[in-house]
Parts: structure tokens; C-alpha cells; sequence
């Protein structure tokens, strides 16, 4: 993922090159993130091919926000997939509009991460979501927040190719923002925001789950604790907080994380429609 590789950054030049890994670990890494991307499109694609078809008009305030969700991480996984392809083409209008259209889907991700939460927190302490425009109102924050922060960069031109380069030379080019502390204060900043407030009211339901898991019989409590075990783990990644594994790539911990980050994102999707 950019977000993960761009920590990595050292130079804001066009030519930038992050930093070096095995040339088995790249093309492992790459195996990964395009099976798991492919995948998580399936699903994905799967999930609002039924639900625009069939239950649009029944669907929940949360199936609703969740199909926002799977919008916004199936262009980010088509934009990823095809960003190098993009990239090789050498066309900087391409590059540039990949590059923005990949950010901006990254961004939306995050923001519909936080929407989650949000409602997750509403619905957790009773507070009245049949306000007037209440998904409107949270579509508009949804998208255009995102828009916002990729037209202020366009507009400063901060999109260009980056190349990631293994310890044999060989390099993969990407259509990214190269300027390392542009990406660290906009999308590690704006993700720690994010990852704050979900990881805060993950341990708040999880905390919640177990007060409720307390008052059962043995019987029940034994019928029930893999049921739990499994819906905090999908809630785990319904919030994004398996993203939180981008803080780690640095020094030591920069492959191990790679490693990690790619196999729980570049699943994501299929992760989702599966819980």
C-alpha cells in the first residue's frame, strides 16, 4: 500500500526511491497484495452487485454506511492494482490523475472508517440517529472532506512517480505523492486521527461485549465465546485499525509490518463481506 511504503520516503524529488527491500520480499509482497486486492474486489463487487439489486430500498442506516465503505476500498484496490501499469505509461497527466484518484480513495476509506465508528457510538449510547438527512448528512462528510484535502494538493501539485526499489537495483515505479512530509502530515496524520477514535470505540463495544458476556450462564458463556471472539475480529478490521500496522514500518520492524499490513489490507474486503 502507499500508505505503508510511503513511511519509507527519504527525498522529495520525482525520482524518489523508498527504501530498499529483498527482491524475493518485493515480489512476494506484490503476489500478496494482487491476490488479495483481486479478491477483495470479488467480494466487494459481490456485496453491492446484491445489495443495489436487492435490499437498497430495506437497507439499514449501518448497511448503508457500510456499502460507502466497500465503495470507496473497491476503487482504492482498482486504483492500486493498476497504478503501476499506469505509472510505466510515463504520461504525467495519467500519473497524476491515478495518483489523485488513488489518494482521494484511500482518504474516503478512512473517513468511512471513522463514519463507522461514529455510528457504532451512537448506537452504543442510544443517541437518536433518525435526526433529519442523518445519512446526508453522513455521505456528504464521507466524501467531500477527502476532496477536499486531494484538490488543495493538485492544486499545489504534489502528485508524481515514486519507485520502490529492491537490493538488486531493480525498481517498480509508482504514481504517489513523493514528498515524504507531505505524506506523513496528511495521510499519517489524518489517519491517526481516525485510528484514535475507532481504536477508542473498539475497546468501548469490546469492553461492552464482555460486561453483557458476564452476566450469562456457564452454559451460554461457553456456547457464545467463539461467536464474540469472531465478531470483534470482524469489527477489528471493519474499523480499519489493521491499517494502525503502517506506524510500525521503520528500521527492524519495516518488513515484519510489510509483511503484516499487506496480508490484513490487501484482504480487507473479503475479511468484510465474510463477517
Amino acid at each position: 500500500s502507499p500508505f505503508a511504503i510511503g513511511n519509507t520516503n527519504n527525498n522529495g524529488n520525482p525520482n524518489n526511491t523508498t527504501g530498499k527491500i529483498s527482491s524475493s520480499d518485493l515480489k512476494t509482497l506484490t503476489q500478496i497484495t494482487k491476490a488479495g486486492c483481486g479478491m477483495s474486489m470479488f467480494f466487494l463487487g459481490v456485496a453491492l452487485f446484491m445489495h443495489f439489486l436487492i435490499r437498497k430500498n430495506k437497507a439499514s442506516q449501518a448497511v448503508k454506511i457500510l456499502m460507502n465503505l466497500f465503495i470507496a476500498l473497491f476503487v482504492l484496490n482498482f486504483c492500486f492494482l493498476i497504478n503501476e501499469s499506469i505509472a510505466d505509461l510515463k504520461v504525467m497527466a495519467a500519473c497524476v490523475a491515478i495518483a489523485a484518484v488513488l489518494h482521494y480513495s484511500m482518504l474516503a476509506t478512512f473517513t468511512w472508517f471513522f463514519m463507522q465508528a461514529l455510528h457504532l457510538y451512537f448506537n452504543l449510547y442510544k443517541i437518536p440517529t433518525d435526526m433529519k438527512h442523518y445519512m446526508w448528512k453522513i455521505c456528504i462528510t464521507g466524501w467531500v472532506i477527502p476532496s477536499v484535502v486531494v484538490v488543495g494538493l493538485l492544486a499545489s501539485n504534489k502528485y508524481d512517480y515514486i519507485k520502490v526499489s529492491d537490493d538488486n537495483g531493480t525498481s517498480v515505479a509508482m504514481c504517489w505523492i513523493p514528498d515524504p512530509i507531505i505524506h506523513t502530515g496528511v495521510n499519517i496524520g489524518y489517519y491517526s486521527i481516525v485510528f484514535i477514535f475507532t481504536l477508542t470505540i473498539f475497546i468501548v463495544t469490546a469492553v461492552q461485549i464482555t460486561h453483557f458476556a458476564s452476566k450469562q450462564t456457564k452454559t451460554q458463556e461457553n456456547s457464545s465465546t467463539k461467536k464474540r471472539v469472531f465478531s470483534l475480529l470482524g469489527l477489528f478490521c471493519l474499523l480499519g485499525i489493521t491499517w494502525g500496522f503502517a506506524f510500525f514500518s521503520h528500521g527492524p520492524l519495516l518488513l515484519p509490518s510489510y509483511y503484516i499490513f499487506t496480508i490484513l489490507n490487501s484482504f480487507q474486503g473479503k475479511h468484510k463481506t465474510g463477517s
